[in-house]
């Protein structure tokens, strides 16, 4: 078992190098299952997210090479094996990305249903609904997802894939990794438009796709009968650049965040401006962040793509612990993301959940103790909220954040913070 060991103390102050995007890797790794050729990615985030779906291409019959510790190469070199294990799938949810390149280049794919952060009901409904509209026949198999192409090829058609919470980053990648080798043309409606699906649209029609209206809501794809390699650099990741910043405002830092890509943060970087916070001219793409006032109760909202991204929610939340009043955070995209709200109490959070909000009436001071990375961004936010608590926290399942944050602790520590890891016994507990 492995601890973050966290005391609180003085400012954040100094430069952080912000790393390739995790949400953004993943899709562009599973789509080099469609490519007849060598794929090349650069500066790609040492996470264990990313180890575990290199670890199913493999299985799959891709042959991955890492060409240091932030390139992967990739070919495949068999397509007998269709068929994603739960062993392996059941770690992450990104496993999902396999379902629609698989049925789409080999006609069948078997995917377990997926795993990963436990932050509410994520269905797969979308998925499967975008697929089937392309001509795919899909039925669940004893906790698997079948899906085949009745004619070894799937059709173009128009799929609507908007839902009730907004357009979905993961269905979007899926069908449109899925509609690049259909036949004949193929139109996404309520397509997401987040950065990391720009990028994917990007890479695919480096290999020999053809795809209209990048960056909107609709999609138009022409489909090829083949893909050949290509090579394409992720984008930083916009979640890390948004957790070091406020991270830097909430200590009452000064950091620069070197290598991000400002125009991915625009509400983040309006709903902290109204925090106090203040943001450089991006010089070089590098960013100086502080917050040399006390911190201003806001109200927002997460929201789809250019909105306030939900996997920042947790981190606002911690810092909104220490502002000077009342905050309201509403999450509308999933409704159940706030089991850190009962770690934060445990430090003294004057914090509440109110239907799809969280209601948090900033306090003087939190206390360090024991707490758990219920999820991933959870994690983060806990590490955040112990950099200014009185005392020690101590951070178990430690986990969820190396599936996330590349060098978290070093990074941390580079800027000043006292954190380390610890490794413990497995009979160690938490204090009550």
């Amino acid at each position: 078992m492995e601890h973050l060991v966290v005391t609180g103390g003085g400012p954040l102050e100094g430069s952080v190098r912000i790393s390739g995007s995790k949400n953004g890797a993943l899709p562009l790794l599973a789509a080099t299952l469609l490519s007849d050729g060598r794929c090349t990615l650069t500066n790609v985030p040492n996470l264990t997210d990313i180890g575990n779906l290199c670890e199913l291409l493999s299985e799959v019959g891709v042959s991955v090479d890492r060409l240091g510790p932030h390139a992967i190469s990739t070919r495949v070199t068999s397509e007998a094996n269709s068929v994603a294990r739960y062993e392996l799938v059941s770690r992450m949810r990104a496993s999902i990305y396999l379902l629609g390149p698989l049925v789409a280049k080999r006609g069948f794919a078997r995917v377990s249903l997926p795993g990963g952060c436990v932050i509410g009901l994520r269905p797969v409904d979308l998925h499967l609904k975008g697929l089937r509209a392309l001509g795919a026949e899909i039925e669940l198999d004893h906790g698997y997802i079948v899906a085949k192409a009745p004619k070894g090829r799937l059709q173009g058609n128009r799929v609507f894939l908007g839902g009730p919470m907004g357009s979905s980053v993961g269905a979007t990648c899926n069908v449109l990794m899925a509609a690049v080798l259909a036949d004949g043309k193929s139109v996404i409606e309520g397509a997401a438009c987040e950065p990391e699906v720009v990028e994917l649209a990007n890479f695919l029609n480096a290999m020999g796709a053809t795809i209209e209206g990048i960056g909107t809501p609709r999609l138009v794809i022409t489909g090829v009968p083949s893909l050949g390699g290509a090579r394409q650099r992720v984008i930083p990741d916009r979640i890390e650049a948004g957790t070091y910043a406020i991270a830097a405002g909430m200590t009452g830092g000064d950091v620069r965040l070197e290598d991000v890509r400002l125009d991915h943060l625009g509400a983040v970087v309006d709903t902290l401006e109204k925090v106090g916070f203040e943001f450089s001219e991006p010089e070089e793409d590098v960013v100086r962040v502080r917050c040399p006032g006390p911190l201003q109760p806001v109200r927002t909202t997460t929201l789809t793509y250019p909105g306030y991204p939900t996997d920042l929610q947790s981190p606002l939340i911690a810092m909104l612990t220490k502002a000077d009043g009342i905050s309201v955070v509403s999450e509308k995209i999933y409704p159940d993301r706030f089991m850190h709200l009962a770690e934060l109490q445990r430090m003294g959070a004057d914090v509440m959940k109110e239907g799809s909000s969280a209601v948090i009436r900033g306090v003087e001071r939190l206390k360090g103790t024991d707490v758990d990375a219920t999820d991933l961004r959870a994690g983060a936010a806990l590490v955040l909220a112990g950099l200014v608590a009185e005392g020690t926290t101590r951070l178990h399942k430690v986990y969820h954040v190396d599936r996330g944050y590349e060098d978290f602790e070093a990074k941390l520590t580079g800027l000043g913070a006292n954190i380390h890891r610890e490794i413990v016994s497995a009979s160690y507990k938490r204090a009550a």
